[in-house]
């Protein structure tokens, strides 16, 4: 019967099947006293079939088996009382009715919960999403003031003060030289600082988790994510972080264009001792030899090994799976040499 949870028609198959089998093995002999234990054989298997069936074939189901715990006692053969049985039946219609009407609430409440979930999911990531946009605007504003008000007046002042230093002399032409050269340096902090606030704010696995977001709320891909012996704080610098983010995206990429299905689980790990690790499976149902190692698969190895990792890339019958590792002290000692 689990084996036909998918299949409605073979599962009521085989409940009718497990039915009328009860019905034919329980069978009292004229010599036998009364059993009520069949009763609670009958009672499991209707059960059974009003949790797991259609209500046509669930009452088909309890039509056999009522009429299996009646017809012994018709036919002369000894058992309980047919009127019990009968009365017994009517009540365990009605309670197993009752309890179908409760289930069948339960879960269209379930479903609206995890609909409703899956909103409120969506609304917070736009809103983490329109806050971020909001504050880059905001600094984007704040630089273009910068560099329109105050780095316009501190040139012009450069300017006045290379002209004074032109025309003075002796301790007076040293003093604005002092001064021009103050001058120039807030000029250059004040483009840093405006240059500064034009970089992304996140980078490295934040950027990654930003990613994983972006295209679970567009209903692309569903993610599961998980983080082991601190992943998601160990200090990447700027080629692993590429290098991991863009591995990350192809991963998905080809799980979105030749997977079975939009899921994807992804793990993290930073055993220590200068390695980082990143997983990305998904389900391939397909044949291994339909396998080819295309462009993006070439790139992302290459880039791997660029920065100081490898890539593993694996196939199985049901499962297609991206292994990365960084050993990020190998560049550490070859910067060092």
């Amino acid at each position: 019967m689990p084996l036909y949870r998918a299949k409605p028609a073979m599962l009521f198959v085989t409940l009718l099947i497990a039915s009328l089998c009860s019905v034919i093995s329980l069978w009292p002999t004229t010599t036998s006293a009364s059993d009520p234990y069949i009763l609670l054989v009958y009672s499991i298997l209707a059960g059974k079939a009003v949790y797991r069936l259609s209500a046509i074939h669930a009452a088909c189901i309890g039509l056999v088996l009522t009429a299996g715990a009646i017809a012994p006692g018709l036919l002369g053969y000894s058992g309980l009382p047919w009127l019990f049985l009968a009365l017994y039946s009517v009540i365990l219609a009605m309670a197993l009715t009752l309890f179908r009407t409760i289930w069948s609430r339960y879960e269209e409440s379930a479903v609206r919960n995890e609909t409703l979930l899956s909103e409120y999911r969506n609304m917070k990531r736009r809103l983490i999403t329109d806050e971020q946009h909001a504050r880059q605007e905001e600094r984007a504003q704040v630089g273009r003031d910068i560099h329109d008000s105050v780095g316009h007046k501190l040139t012009a002042l450069l300017m006045q003060l290379e002209m004074h230093r032109m025309q003075a002399d002796g301790e007076t032409a040293e003093v604005l030289k002092g001064l021009k050269a103050l001058a120039k340096e807030s000029l250059e902090e004040s483009r840093n600082a405006v240059k500064s606030m034009k970089q992304q704010e996140t980078s490295g696995l934040p950027a990654i988790i930003g990613l994983l977001r972006r295209l679970e709320s567009e209903s692309f891909m569903r993610v599961t994510l998980t983080a082991r012996h601190g992943a998601l704080t160990v200090p990447l610098n700027n080629i692993h972080s590429i290098a991991v983010y863009r591995a990350v995206q192809e991963a998905m990429t080809n799980a979105m264009k030749h997977g079975s299905t939009r899921e994807v689980h992804i793990i993290f790990e930073a055993p220590g001792g200068g390695i980082f690790r990143f997983e990305v499976s998904n389900p391939y149902h397909r044949k291994r030899d339909t396998y080819r190692e295309g462009y993006g698969l070439k790139a992302m190895r290459e880039r791997m090994e660029e920065a100081g990792g490898e890539l593993q890339i694996s196939q199985y019958d049901n499962q297609f799976i991206v292994r990365g590792t960084l050993f990020m002290s190998k560049i550490i000692e070859e910067g060092v040499r």
